[in-house]
């Protein structure tokens, strides 16, 4: 199977700590964003070459879809084991991801839009690579 197969999100138990953020997968593993995410409003443009993957919370947020944006390292039955999806961009393409919420490749950066409400929860991007991760939350534009 190829690794660049888009595969859908499922959804996957989440908790807001005030240290971070807890995302428990399908298979029982659990992941943790360490850190208070930064509050973006508007759209927010990731650094270029980075993995990018956006979590979009119920209106509780005690559930949640996550979403890889071209992530090429993991192959599809890890993802559907996981519950996590995975979105794949060509240059200049534009996605919806879930209502309210939508991702756009423009060169190597990663453009996320998001209108909260639409969306039903929280939207929350991760950018990391291997020197470090960071963290947003997008708001509506002021």
């Amino acid at each position: 199977m190829s690794l660049r197969t888009e595969v859908p999100p499922d959804t996957l138990d989440i908790s807001l700590a005030e240290e971070g953020i807890y995302v428990t997968y399908c298979d029982g593993r659990r992941a943790f964003y360490n850190g208070v995410p930064e509050t973006v409003h508007g759209t927010l443009r990731t650094r270029p070459g980075k993995d990018v993957q956006v979590l979009v919370t119920n209106g509780d947020d005690t559930e949640g879809m996550l979403t890889y944006v071209n992530e090429r390292k993991t192959e599809a039955e890890i993802l559907e084991s996981s519950g996590v999806g995975r979105v794949m961009l060509d240059k200049g393409e534009t996605e919806e991801l879930f209502p309210g919420v939508t991702v756009t490749l423009d060169g190597y950066a990663i453009e996320v839009e998001a209108d909260p409400e639409t969306a039903g929860g929280r939207v929350f991007v991760f950018e990391e690579d291997e020197m470090g991760e960071r963290k947003f939350e997008l708001l509506p534009e002021e």
